[in-house]
């Protein structure tokens, strides 16, 4: 009797591969076929068709959308504070003696510290695990909204918002990256991107809400002129209005309804806190899905891996360019729309209705996905034709080219916040396929690292002195569009779903 082993190959080059990546060819079977010779006839027969790491336990846990939620509200909170100068800008400005590019440097602390925090928070998340990494950045967050409640006098309240807004960057890499290792930890394969999404939205709905309640708190500088007493009588609104027209007792009104805004955001800062810390689980006691529940390569091989992964590569390019330049264009929409005589609170609005609807739309994609897993590419090519359009109109409506109409501007910002916003979760999850069997954290801190060097580098040019607005709309139109081609040349490959796909078929 004689034998022979066949063993699968992994090609990270060969896209059609079904292979397993080297360091998990174990998962699959070694398949040994036994050839016999009886009688002249010779037989094959194949023994050790099953691993016993395809046959693990796995379960699914109802608490995973208490972790969920504890996590998105986490999320949700530090995308807001992020975004809080950007709606109430020309108050800011007014207030403290602010000007445009200080309101861009307030947001562009954002991927700063992003960039300075990245690698120490993805090395948090992939050995010490999920709790320890939200506490952490819970402690960040909660921190930045209480320094910037310390003072409302220049110029030490400038320094206290930089550092506020320093300390809220910092939490940035696990409010950004962590969805895709909070979904493979604690969601079936038929649910990871459905997490993922929701996950994703509430850090972006944060900063929707940001564009209401900042704006509905802290009243534009025609409110605060304008404003009135409530008593009735014409000789005390005479002189409230006398007052209010002062200079001083102006800006004495702005800090105050400013402030009241640092207060309640750091309350609820504080709360989520807390909230983290009376229950977050790392992991649940069975992990849902078999690639969940084997160890990933340890973080300095993963890092190695990345370096040399091609698709990993050319995903954080799309991904990093576009969305790391629309989401920081956006949350200076205020500072856009100013010249062209759109008022603070209708900007905030135009950004609220279409991060509002970006998060709907994302969570029902992200439903399709999990249906149509195999197919990220071709709804990522359609959301970006279909983003390129309408901020082709929305920047011909701006340079005066089409008519201008509101209707047209909220329709244009929306569709257009609508498809990218869409797209996020696409991209984290086709990043942990591409690149598995690296841990999902470093994976996606890298990807979300690139889309903040894509942002400061946006913001970085707003801050030249004089060099105007009109330049950014074609800047965003750009980034989007120069990432079509490279995504229809773009080869799928999807080698953590074949390993849960594998357990199905076993």
């Amino acid at each position: 009797m004689s034998s022979k082993e066949t063993d699968r190959s992994y090609d990270a080059d060969e896209s059609d591969s079904g292979s397993p990546p080297p360091a998990y060819q174990h998962l699959y079977p070694e398949t040994t076929i036994v050839v016999t010779q009886a009688g002249g006839v010779q037989q094959e027969s194949i023994i050790n068709e099953r691993s016993p790491l395809l046959s693990a336990e796995t379960q699914v846990y109802k608490r995973r959308w208490y972790v969920l939620i504890s996590y998105s509200l986490l999320a949700m909170t530090q995308g807001g504070l992020w975004n809080t100068w950007g709606p109430i800008a020309a108050t800011s400005e007014d207030a403290f003696g602010w000007t445009d590019a200080d309101i861009a440097l307030l947001s562009n602390w954002g991927p700063i510290a992003y960039i300075l925090a990245a690698f120490i928070l993805s090395w948090v998340v992939d050995v010490k695990g999920l709790r320890w990494a939200c506490i952490i950045t819970g402690f960040l967050v909660a921190s930045g909204a209480a320094v910037r409640c310390i003072t409302d006098e220049p110029p030490y309240v400038t320094w206290a918002v930089h550092t506020g807004q320093l300390l809220n960057g910092l939490a940035g890499p696990v409010a950004m990256g962590v969805p895709p290792v909070l979904s493979n930890t604690w969601f079936p394969v038929e649910e990871r991107t459905t997490a993922t999404a929701l996950s994703t939205v509430l850090n972006i709905l944060g900063v929707g809400i940001s564009f209401v309640l900042g704006p509905y708190m802290v009243p534009d500088i025609n409110s605060n002129k304008n404003s009135t007493g409530g008593n009735g009588s014409s000789e005390v609104s005479l002189s409230l209005l006398s007052e209010l027209d002062n200079s001083t007792a102006r800006i004495a009104n702005e800090r105050k309804q400013i402030m009241r805004l640092m207060y309640v955001e750091c309350g609820w800062s504080v709360f989520v806190f807390v909230l983290l810390l009376i229950y977050f689980p790392a992991k649940p006691p069975k992990p849902p899905t078999v690639s969940a529940s084997i160890d990933r390569v340890d973080f300095k091989s993963g890092t190695k891996l990345l370096a040399r992964n091609t698709r990993f590569w050319l995903i954080c390019l799309t991904y990093g360019l576009s969305l790391g330049v629309f989401n920081c264009w956006q949350s200076v929409l205020d500072v856009i729309l100013k010249p062209h005589n759109i008022s603070e609170k209708e900007a905030g609005w135009i950004g609220f209705y279409g991060t509002l609807a970006g998060c709907v739309a994302t969570v029902i994609l992200a439903r399709f996905a999990d249906a149509f897993s195999r197919h990220m590419k071709m709804l990522l090519v359609f959301l970006y034709v279909g983003s390129s359009l309408s901020f082709v109109w929305f920047s011909l409506i701006i340079q005066g080219t089409l008519p201008n109409s509101t209707v047209s501007l909220y329709i244009a910002i929306i569709l257009a916040t609508l498809l990218l916003n869409s797209a996020t979760p696409l991209y984290f999850e086709m990043a942990c396929e591409v690149s598995y069997p690296v841990a999902e954290g470093i994976t996606n801190f890298a990807l979300t690292l690139v889309n903040n060097i894509g942002g400061l580098i946006f913001l970085g040019v707003q801050m030249i002195p004089s060099i105007g607005t009109g330049w950014e709309n074609w800047a965003a139109l750009g980034a989007i569009v120069s990432c079509v081609p490279v995504l229809l040349m773009f080869k799928e490959r999807y080698n953590r779903l074949e390993i849960d796909e594998v357990k199905k078929e076993a």
